[in-house]
């Protein structure tokens, strides 16, 4: 079954020097660009992370110091990535949990726009997971009766995943072809952010998920706790949570504009 689509979706898998989405660098992305007439674009880059590559993440997928050396850093790759994803929705294995969260440090390391507005996101293992609860091999053998050779190859895998979810929509009758309602199914809870510090509550209210605050909307500790914002932009928590929580804090503390401030000054010189 081939996908209906209102706009391009883009299928992507990152290798990285490890699963830390805070610290940890792309070595390998690849993109499957899926567009609503069916047509269909590849592009893999292999990236030099700027850091050592474990022996341990180098004997996963292979790529090692000295095949990514000579390679582009993601800084200079950045602006590409960014106008090829560029009013697409999201896709991968895993992706909720690990590919976008990255992709998104790496975006804003290389102060490179990234955010989740006007587009949705579609996770195959959730789906996967909620059905079969099988691994990537096994769902490429399970669903396209074909073997995965090439696991840990970012091409490979974007390329399956891609085969996977519609081999999915095949089987299941219950999977509607429309990608929001994937979204919706592929996702555990709603989340702020993508590392799930700040979550969504029922009322559609921001909550924070750990710490001395767990389950309080973020909005009101913003306003009884002011430094709380300053430890949280201060300490080791991914970029995207630290901007999801700025844009929280200019909906609560409206930033002055010029005229605001022209009327400050105004009322001030009245007085005197």
């Amino acid at each position: 079954m081939e996908l209906k689509l209102e706009k391009p979706i883009i299928f992507f898998d990152l290798e990285t020097t490890g699963i830390n989405i805070a610290k940890d660098r792309i070595v390998e992305i690849s993109i499957l660009k899926v567009s609503p007439d069916g047509t269909e674009e590849t592009k893999t880059w292999l990236v030099n992370p700027e850091m050592e590559i474990p022996k341990e993440a180098s004997d996963i997928h292979g790529i090692t110091n000295e095949k990514v050396v000579t390679e582009k850093t993601f800084n200079e790759l950045a602006p590409e990535v960014s106008k090829i994803i560029e009013g697409c929705d999201l896709a991968g294995f895993n992706s909720n949990r690990f590919d976008i969260p990255l992709l998104a440090e790496e975006m804003l390391r290389a102060e490179v726009e990234f955010n989740m507005i006007d587009r949705v996101a579609v996770d195959v293992q959730v789906i996967f997971h909620k059905k079969e609860e099988r691994t990537l091999s096994a769902g490429y053998k399970f669903y396209c009766d074909k073997n995965l050779d090439n696991a840990h190859s970012a091409e490979a895998d974007t390329k399956a995943t891609y085969e996977i979810l519609k081999a999915q929509l095949d089987k299941y009758e219950d999977l509607e072809n429309n990608i929001e309602f994937l979204n919706k199914f592929s996702t555990h809870n709603r989340r702020a952010d993508f590392a799930g510090f700040i979550q969504y509550d029922e009322d559609d209210n921001e909550i924070f998920t750990f710490g001395k605050y767990k389950g309080q909307q973020v909005k009101e500790i913003l306003k009884k706790d002011k430094g709380y914002f300053s430890w949280i932009q201060n300490a080791d928590f991914p970029l995207y949570t630290k901007q999801v929580l700025k844009e929280i804090r200019e909906k609560v503390f409206p930033p002055k504009t010029e005229s605001t401030l022209a009327d400050l000054q105004s009322k001030f010189n009245q007085k005197l």
